[in-house]
């Protein structure tokens, strides 16, 4: 039996370049398409939007709440490990307290959103669009992006920020209450080195990137819900890549914000 050999003409490997790049490219303006859609729909009654606000913000407290307060206790603990190193404990406070703000509380508090609220709308929506929900809508001369997409957009853009501020403040209590029961500091002290070095640009440059972060939360889950296809099984791959894909852009538009807001 002869072996025939396959051979690749460069060429080949620009075309590939090439189609992922359009096909890149086509996603993207997609996306923006349907961002844009959902941003300029009419409005509806506001108790769609206030639903949104409790199952998103409400409801996410807690998880948030609990991964603000260790990470905010381990982070105290780190901090303190390495500045035994260059006896410079006394900045543990304050590196926690600036850690919490600009990055550690917005991506955290990000991610496990992401991880509850994303695969949660990606799931609803699914289920809608395979169950033809969706297509009653439209015979129905509803917008099912205004209907369905606005308000989860504009409820996380609006909870995503809260919840940030509160598991900023619940994130710096956990390395108060460590600092204060294991490493020695006094509570007046812990506080004041705390608020001592801290700007109003570090707050604010949290709350801009939980808005952002909100809204990627809730385009990735809508997005992929209204793609869903193919009964159970596509309503389970539209949760997992909703998921992923929030992730990967609260990690993303993190990098390019930090790079904005601090260079």
């Amino acid at each position: 039996m002869s072996t025939r050999r396959m051979i690749l003409h460069p060429a080949d490997g620009v075309r590939a370049v090439g189609r992922a790049t359009l096909a890149t490219i086509r996603l993207v303006g997609a996306v923006a398409i349907f961002a844009a859609r959902a941003v300029a729909a009419p409005g509806y009654a506001p108790r769609p939007l206030l639903e949104q606000l409790l199952r998103i913000g409400w409801l996410s407290l807690p998880v948030v709440g609990l991964t603000a307060l260790f990470t905010g206790a381990a982070l105290a603990l780190q901090i303190d490990a390495g500045g035994q190193r260059f006896q410079a404990e006394d900045v543990v406070p304050a590196i926690v307290a600036i850690g919490m703000l600009r990055e550690l509380g917005p991506v955290l508090g990000g991610l496990m959103v992401a991880a509850r609220v994303a695969s949660s709308i990606a799931a609803e929506i699914g289920s809608m669009r395979v169950t033809e929900q969706i297509d009653a809508l439209v015979t129905l001369s509803t917008d099912p992006v205004g209907w369905l997409v606005t308000p989860r957009l504009w409820a996380a853009v609006l909870a995503l920020p809260l919840l940030v501020g509160v598991g900023d403040v619940i994130g710096i209590m956990g390395g108060w209450l460590v600092g204060t029961t294991t490493l020695g500091f006094t509570s007046q002290a812990y506080l004041s080195n705390s608020w001592a070095y801290l700007e109003t640009w570090d707050v604010v440059s949290g709350l801009i990137k939980g808005a952002v972060f909100g809204a990627i939360i809730a385009l990735a889950g809508c997005w992929f819900g209204m793609r869903a296809s193919r009964g159970a099984v596509g309503v389970g791959r539209a949760t997992t890549n909703s998921v992923v894909a929030a992730s990967v852009g609260i990690l993303a538009s993190n990098f390019i914000l930090t790079s904005l807001f601090f260079t």
